[in-house]
């Protein structure tokens, strides 16, 4: 039965259910993994497939230096989106940035055309540490919007085409926002609960190896996954 020739009755069914999951979850409860991806799947209300996101309070102050966390992590199962990269090599790379799959692949040329349109139509970045002097000019546009490469997150490296094609299978960034904040996808609702598990494991491992040793108490004090358009859902992870 196609969705234009769906009974009235089977609508207001999916409705009814939809009703019944939210009256039955309890926002207050700290659930296991497990339960929390049934959860999220259960209480999705978007028509496309939403993403799982991973929301996570850090026991960092923010405002010092020693104690900003970010990183990067390769998640075994990819976040099911396709990841714009741009790469800024030296002409003697751009060919394996291309044949890698870089979107945009460019050095001084790339470089310019930002500086004159402002425009970045990619997710992430990637450099040659010879290339860093010559993204100053940009250094404005790019920082802002969290697409400045860097080591600390691995996207200064000299194997641009290896980086570019473990972005592409699902190597995702993390960055502390200034309220001590991570956000981070790591599925579509549409994966397999194991996979999604597994995929949450890997990045709270990597989250952990990343403290600050200045961080004090209770590292990771809040942890919530939810989709897209749905509601935070405690999550345990002790």
């Amino acid at each position: 039965m196609t969705k234009k020739n769906k009974k009235p009755e089977d609508k207001k069914e999916k409705i009814q259910e939809k009703e019944n999951n939210q009256n039955q979850f309890d926002k207050s409860k700290v659930y296991t993994i497990d339960e929390a991806i049934i959860w999220a799947k259960k209480l999705a209300r978007a028509k496309f497939d939403e993403s799982l996101e991973v929301h996570i309070r850090l026991g960092i102050d923010p405002r010092k230096g020693d104690q900003q966390v970010r990183g990067a992590v390769s998640l075994p199962y990819g976040t099911g989106k396709t990841v714009r990269v741009a790469a800024f090599v030296t002409p003697e790379k751009e060919k394996e940035a291309k044949e890698a799959g870089a979107d945009l692949v460019g050095g001084e040329d790339l470089i310019e055309e930002i500086k004159k349109t402002t425009k970045t139509n990619f997710e992430v970045a990637i450099a040659e540490p010879a290339m860093m002097r010559f993204l100053a000019p940009i250094a404005k546009i790019l920082g802002p919007r969290g697409l400045m490469p860097s080591p600390k997150n691995e996207t200064v490296t000299t194997e641009p085409a290896k980086t570019i094609k473990e972005l592409k299978k699902g190597k995702v960034s993390f960055k502390n926002d200034d309220t001590g904040n991570i956000h981070v996808a790591i599925g579509k609702l549409s994966f397999e609960d194991k996979k999604l598990k597994e995929n949450f494991k890997v990045l709270i491992d990597a989250l952990k190896k990343a403290k600050p040793p200045t961080s004090k108490g209770v590292y990771l004090r809040n942890v919530t996954i939810s989709s897209t358009m749905g509601p935070g859902i405690k999550v345990s992870v002790v």
